[in-house]
């Protein structure tokens, strides 16, 4: 498929460029798309998660009543899970919530995502651009002129952009990254996607293994 490049005023270059079927122009996996969204957000959980056993809390292991004669139940340690205060029954402990996904359906997944972003024409490829220092301004400027001001994008750059990546920290709608760190959730994540020339030829090396 033909894509339009853009420059950073918005504006046609007058250029166009070829971006690979067997990458952005495939038929869409949705499960492959949800078990990497699904591992992603698993990744981003600690796991931290504890709750005391009736074996830990503290407290007396005393038994509280005599066991026949009360006129109700009988009791034991005070620690029980059945008192205030007592242990919690099979609570939340520390674990790891990570889980494996194959290569090749990550790569699936990838594609299938930016099979969607072309699909809805929420996919910009915009030449290759810098500033001379950080400057959240400038970057604003760009936004302003590709008409993402008020909407969450993500640029994708060829190769690590400082003064690019430090423009855009500021700003909560907008990410920057490299196509080595593109993931399925980064991708599904914003609504416009942006490529710079020079993300397309990585992109595409990446993902057509």
């Amino acid at each position: 498929m033909e894509v339009k490049v853009l420059d950073i005023n918005g504006k046609e270059t007058g250029r166009k460029v070829q971006l690979s079927d067997s990458v952005f122009a495939i038929e869409p996996n949705k499960h492959a798309v949800y078990l990497d969204v699904k591992q992603y957000l698993a990744n981003q959980r600690q796991g931290t998660h504890k709750a005391k056993e009736r074996a830990e809390v503290a407290g007396s292991t005393r038994k509280i009543k005599k066991q026949k004669g009360t006129g109700t139940a009988r009791a034991g340690s005070k620690k029980s899970p059945l008192f205030k205060g007592g242990g919690t029954v099979f609570g939340p402990r520390p674990r790891s919530y990570s889980f494996k996904l194959n290569k090749a359906l990550k790569r699936l997944a990838r594609k299938s995502a930016l099979t969607l972003k072309a699909q809805e024409s929420n996919l910009i490829v915009v030449e290759d651009f810098n500033f001379e220092a950080p400057s959240t301004k400038n970057f604003i400027n760009v936004l302003k002129a590709l008409g993402l001001e008020n909407k969450k994008s993500l640029f994708v750059l060829g190769d690590t952009n400082k003064n690019v990546y430090l423009s855009s920290r500021n700003l909560k709608g907008s990410s920057v990254v490299t196509n080595s760190e593109l993931s399925t959730y980064a991708i599904l994540n914003a609504n416009n996607l942006v490529l710079l020339e020079g993300s397309l030829e990585g992109i595409e090396e990446n993902l057509s293994k």
